[in-house]
C-alpha cells in the first residue's frame, strides 16, 4: 500500500502547544510551539541559570566554569568562579595516548563548558530532551557500553560534528545571531550539559566544568554522583526539560536512554536557590572566550524558527506544502542550485529535497515523544566536489542534524568517489600532541595506511569508485571491531585497534581534522596561533608542525554513522544526500527513498545501481550494510519493507 501523501492533512503535521517550561510530565509541545509561542532566553534567565550553578558549586566546595548558549549555539555568557581550573584534561578512561585522549591542562575549561551547553541544546527538541550523558551512551564501542558482542552506539562518531572548522556553521566573527554556531570541541559526551526549556520548547543549553576532566561514562550500569552534572542540574531549575520528553522516556534498539543520574532532589540547593547574579558575581566573573564570547555583556537568545535564529519557514515555492524550514542569514543560505560540476540540475536537487521531506512528513519517529510523532530531520545535497546544493529541514528538527546531514552526504560521496584512494594518499599524515601542544610526540599516522587497510579488508576497487558506499557502510568499517561489536576480532579498516581507540580517537574520522581542532584550541588558549579557516580542507601549516591536507570533499569533516547515500545517473556518480535528526534507520530511509522518489519524478537520476552497492561484496566477517530501513515505518499506512527491491 502506497503512503497517502496527498491525503495527509497539514493540520496533522502541526501539534497544539501547551504551557509550562518546568519539570512538568508533558509540556504538550510536539514541534509547533517554537513558532506559535516564540520563546528565548532573556538576560535575567541567563543570570538565574549562572547564579543557581554558582550556588550549587559553592555549597559543594567546588569551583566551576559555566557556559550558557541559546538553541542555535550563540554563547550568551561564560562565568568562571575565582580559583577555578583555567584548563582541563581530556581523558577517556582508557589511557590510549592517541588523538585528543590525554591532552592535559591545555584545553581552556571554558571550551569544555561551551561544548557541553551546545550539546544539550543541539541534541534536543520539543519531542526529545537529550543531555551530554545521553551522548556518552550512544557514541561508544558497544550499545549499551560494556555489553559485549553488541554493536557500537547508534550515533557513533557524532562527537566530531559542529567542528570549529566547519564551512556550514557560523562564528562570532560573522556578527550575526543566526546559527547554527560551531562548537570548539564538537559535541560532548561528558556529563554536565543539559538543554534549557521555556514553555515546552528548547531555548538553549548549559554546560559546567568543575572536576577538571573532560571525559565520558564508560560504565552506565550504576548511577554516578558526578560533580559537573550536579551543578548543571541545579542550574536548570525553572528551565528543566519536560519529564515526558527526557531521554529516559525514549528507547533505541529496545534499550532505554539515559538523561541524568541525578535530579533536583539530589542537589545541595534542592532546586530552590535564591542566590542573585549580583551575589554570585562576588565569587567569580564573566570570562571572554576568543571566538565565542565577549565579556561583560550577557546576551539575549534568539527565537528559534524566526529569521534571527538562522532558521525560518522555507521561501522556496516548490516546498510550500511541506511545512519545511531553511537556513537563513539575511537571505536564504542554501536554496536549491545546480551542481558546480554540471551534473545535477537545480530541478533534480529540488526533487531530491522535496521527496526526502515527503517521506519524513509521514515517517514514525524513533526518538521523539509522544509515541507516534513524526520524524524530524535535516536533508543536505552535495555535488561531486562536496559543494552544498541545498539544505532543507522539517519543523523542530534537532539543530545537530544540520551539520551532520551535510557530513553524511559528503562522506557517502567521498567513499563512492573514483578518487578515494588518491585523496587519502594525498592527505599526508598526522601526529598527536600528547600531553600538551608543545611538540608532536607520537609517530606520524599516514593516511595512505587507511587506504591500504580498506583495500585489503574489502577490495582494491573501493579506492577507485568501484563500489557505492552508504554512510552506514562507512560506519561498518570505522568501528574498533569488525564485525561491529565482536571483541575477538580486529578493527575496521578506518578505525584504530581497540587498545588505541576511544571516543576521543576514532581513527580516520578524527585524524583528518585533528590538527584543525588542536590549532583552534591553541588559538583560544592564547598560544599565538591563528584560528582555523572556514572549511576544514586546505594545506597543512608546517610552521605549526602540521602535515595533514584535508580533502576538499570533507570541508566539515567525516561522519561515520548511517543516513547518507550517493546519487547516480546510470553508473556515474553525480552527488549525494545526507539526512540527520532522528533514529539512524529513519535517516537511512529518508535519504534512500528521497533519491528513489526523485528518480520516479524526474527519470534522470537514481540510487546506486545494485551491482555497485558495497553490500554486494562478500568479505570475511560478512557483508557491509548499504542502508537499513524500519520495517513498518509510516504513520498513515501499513506498508512494510518499503526500501526492499529499490
Amino acid at each position: 500500500m502506497k503512503p497517502r501523501w496527498l491525503a495527509w492533512p497539514l493540520a496533522a503535521l502541526l501539534a497544539a502547544c501547551g504551557g509550562g517550561g518546568g519539570p512538568s510530565d508533558d509540556s504538550g509541545c510536539t514541534g509547533s510551539c517554537a513558532t506559535s509561542n516564540p520563546q528565548r532566553l532573556e538576560v535575567a534567565d541567563v543570570q538565574r541559570v549562572i547564579a543557581q550553578a554558582v550556588d550549587e558549586a559553592d555549597a559543594r566546595g567546588a569551583l566551576a566554569t559555566i557556559a550558557v548558549t541559546d538553541r542555535v549555539g550563540n554563547v550568551l555568557a561564560v562565568f568562571q568562579m575565582t580559583g577555578a581550573d583555567p584548563a582541563l584534561t581530556v581523558r577517556s578512561g582508557r589511557n590510549t595516548g592517541t588523538g585528543l585522549d590525554g591532552l592535559t591542562d591545555v584545553v581552556p575549561s571554558s571550551l569544555g563548558a561551551i561544548a557541553k551547553a551546545v550539546t544539550g541544546a543541539y541534541l534536543s527538541s520539543e519531542g526529545n530532551a537529550f543531555s551530554t550523558r545521553t551522548a556518552s551512551q550512544i557514541v561508544q564501542d558497544h550499545f549499551n557500553p560494556k555489553e559485549r558482542d553488541q554493536p557500537g552506539g547508534p550515533l557513533f562518531g557524532v562527537q566530531f560534528s559542529q567542528l570549529p572548522c566547519s564551512d556550514l556553521t557560523l562564528r562570532l566573527a560573522d556578527a550575526t545571531s543566526a546559527g547554527p554556531k560551531r562548537s570548539p570541541l564538537g559535541l560532548s559526551a561528558d556529563a554536565g550539559g543539559f538543554p534549557l526549556y521555556k514553555a515546552g520548547t528548547v531555548v538553549g543549553g548549559v554546560g559546567v566544568i568543575a572536576d577538571g576532566v573532560y571525559g565520558l561514562d564508560l560504565d552506565i550500569r550504576g548511577n554516578d554522583s558526578d560533580l559537573d552534572e550536579l551543578i548543571a542540574t541545579a542550574a536548570t531549575a525553572g528551565f528543566d526539560a519536560p519529564q515526558d520528553r527526557r531521554a529516559n522516556r525514549i528507547t533505541a534498539g529496545g534499550l532505554s536512554l539515559r538523561y541524568s543520574d541525578v535530579g533536583q532532589s539530589q542537589t545541595a540547593t534542592g532546586g530552590r536557590s535564591t542566590l542573585t547574579f549580583a551575589q554570585a558575581s562576588a565569587q567569580g566573573s564573566l570570562l571572554s572566550v576568543s571566538g565565542y564570547y565577549l565579556a561583560p555583556a550577557i546576551g539575549t537568545g534568539t527565537r528559534f524558527g524566526q529569521a534571527e535564529s538562522g532558521y525560518q519557514p522555507s521561501t522556496v515555492p516548490a516546498f510550500a506544502d511541506l511545512d519545511a524550514f531553511e537556513l537563513v542569514n539575511g537571505a536564504p543560505r542554501f536554496p536549491p542550485i545546480a551542481g558546480t560540476d554540471g551534473l545535477l540540475t537545480q530541478a533534480e536537487v529540488t526533487s531530491v529535497l522535496r521527496n526526502a521531506l515527503l517521506n519524513a512528513n509521514h515517517l514514525r519517529a524513533q526518538i521523539r515523544r509522544p509515541v507516534g510523532s513524526l520524524m524530524r530531520g535535516t536533508v543536505s545535497v552535495v555535488d561531486t566536489s562536496g559543494v552544498i546544493l541545498g539544505v532543507l529541514r522539517t519543523r523542530d528538527a534537532p539543530v545537530f542534524g544540520t551539520d551532520v546531514s551535510l557530513q553524511k552526504a559528503r562522506s557517502a560521496l567521498f567513499f563512492s568517489s573514483p578518487t578515494l584512494g588518491a585523496d587519502l594518499n594525498a592527505a599526508g599524515s598526522v601526529s598527536y600532541f600528547i600531553p600538551d601542544l608543545g611538540t608532536a610526540t607520537t609517530p606520524p599516522v599516514s593516511f595512505a595506511d587507511y587506504a591500504t587497510a580498506l583495500s585489503a579488508q574489502l577490495s582494491p576497487a573501493t579506492l577507485t569508485g568501484g563500489f557505492a558506499f552508504g554512510a552506514r557502510s562507512i560506519g561498518n568499517v570505522a568501528r574498533p571491531f569488525f564485525p561491529d561489536g565482536v571483541e575477538e576480532t580486529g578493527p575496521g579498516a578506518l578505525s584504530k585497534p581497540f587498545a588505541r581507540w576511544s571516543p576521543f580517537s576514532t581513527g580516520l574520522q578524527l585524524d583528518l581534522v585533528y590538527e584543525r581542532i588542536v590549532q583552534h584550541v591553541g588559538f583560544v588558549a592564547g598560544l599565538g596561533v591563528p584560528d582555523v579557516g572556514v572549511g576544514c580542507s586546505g594545506p597543512p601549516a608546517p610552521a605549526l608542525g602540521f602535515a595533514t591536507t584535508v580533502p576538499a570533499k570533507l570541508d566539515n569533516g567525516l561522519q561515520i554513522f548511517a543516513g547518507g547515500v550517493p546519487i547516480y545517473r546510470g553508473n556515474t556518480l553525480i552527488g549525494a544526500v545526507g539526512v540527520s535528526g532522528d533514529g539512524i534507520d529513519q535517516d537511512d530511509l529518508v535519504a534512500f527513498l528521497g533519491v528513489d522518489g526523485a528518480a520516479r519524478a524526474t527519470g534522470t537520476l537514481g540510487n546506486a545501481p545494485r551491482a555497485l552497492r558495497i553490500d554486494t561484496l562478500d568479505v570475511p566477517g560478512g557483508r557491509l550494510r548499504y542502508v537499513q530501513c524500519p520495517q513498518a515505518p509510516f504513520v498513515d499506512t501499513d506498508a512494510q519493507n518499503v526500501c526492499q527491491g529499490k
